[in-house]
């Protein structure tokens, strides 16, 4: 017996076959390779041309619609219109920003990018770097009240962060009553302490989203590159702060370097009261978003990931930022 027209929930597209249909679509000359780099949120695929190196971002079917990714693409031009260092999308032949590709799975939607100049700092940033991402970051906050895009589906407030990421993880929480407990407890703690937090100008804004070393290129001589905006929406923009503090603290950058980012940011921008005391808050939600986002990911590429190590490792991070201590490690 033969089962045809098998439902297919991710497929990875052929690099010929980008080269001969969607490529042709844009203004390139002489390709010479094209191969997939990384898959993450989106598959990253580096086309080498004659003129240098081209990125060609695929979005994967379960993680964004049209919508959205137009909006982070509109986005990204608004920036750069501002002088802002960001790697902006490059429009096809006749003006679009993404082509669509009938997948197995769905639709999905390729965007070509420039490669940002540089490369990512070794070892991470030192005092300096961090300290230039945080004004650049801060400008950002500033020129975005005067982005006029339309609403990306969904925005970085609590019921998107924390609501619907709690229906994801909680599920796998059935058979650990404490540790459900806890989850239960430190998020209602987040919630009231979130909830008087404006969410209007200037508090309100759009955010990049994910602040991190792999989403910046330095060159030798410090001139800087953004990219990676896919999560970038409407939010806090104390919350883009603990996004920050979130990876940062992840992956265990000096605390010198942290507070170099926070300098850079407050040269432009002042946090208020209100803000300054949300800001441990705000970097558990970001670890719960992040977690929520692994999960999904996992759970659709490799599930054997989800051993008991997995979640113990997670809920220590938590119970770390939950603590008084939680910006010493």
């Amino acid at each position: 017996m033969i089962c045809s027209d098998f439902p297919v929930i991710y497929s990875t597209l052929s690099a010929i076959a980008l080269v001969e249909r969607v490529l042709p679509l844009y203004d390139l000359n002489d390709i010479e390779r094209c191969e997939l780099w990384n898959r993450g949120l989106s598959d990253i695929y580096f086309v080498q041309t004659a003129a240098g190196i081209m990125v060609l971002r695929v979005s994967h079917h379960h993680w964004r619609s049209q919508t959205e990714i137009l909006f982070e693409l509109n986005f990204l031009n608004f920036l750069k219109a501002q002088n802002i260092p960001v790697a902006a999308p490059i429009p096809t032949n006749t003006g679009d920003l993404t082509v669509e590709i009938n997948a197995p799975e769905g639709k999905r939607y390729a965007t070509l990018f420039p490669f940002a100049p540089g490369g990512i700092a070794m070892g991470g940033w030192d005092e300096k770097q961090s300290q230039q991402l945080g004004e650049v970051v801060a400008q950002i906050h500033k020129v975005s009240h005067d982005f006029a895009g339309e609403h990306p589906r969904q925005s970085l407030d609590l019921s998107y962060l924390l609501d619907e990421s709690l229906e994801f993880i909680l599920p796998f929480f059935g058979d650990r009553p404490q540790d459900l407990h806890f989850m239960h407890e430190a998020t209602e703690k987040i919630r009231i302490a979130l909830t008087e937090l404006p969410k209007e100008k200037p508090f309100w804004t759009v955010c990049w989203g994910d602040a991190h070393c792999g989403n910046v290129h330095f060159t030798e001589d410090n001139q800087i590159t953004l990219f990676d905006f896919d999560q970038c929406g409407y939010g806090w923009r104390a919350f883009e702060i603990g996004k920050f503090f979130q990876g940062a603290l992840t992956t265990g950058m000096r605390r010198k370097v942290r507070e170099a980012f926070v300098a850079g940011y407050e040269s432009h921008i002042s946090f208020s009261p209100i803000e300054e005391s949300a800001l441990q808050s705000l970097t558990q939600l970001a670890y719960i978003w992040s977690w929520r986002i692994s999960l999904e990911n996992i759970s659709l590429f490799s599930s054997s990931q989800l051993d008991r190590h997995y979640f113990i490792n997670r809920l220590e991070r938590l119970k770390a930022l939950c603590s008084r201590e939680w910006q010493l490690f």
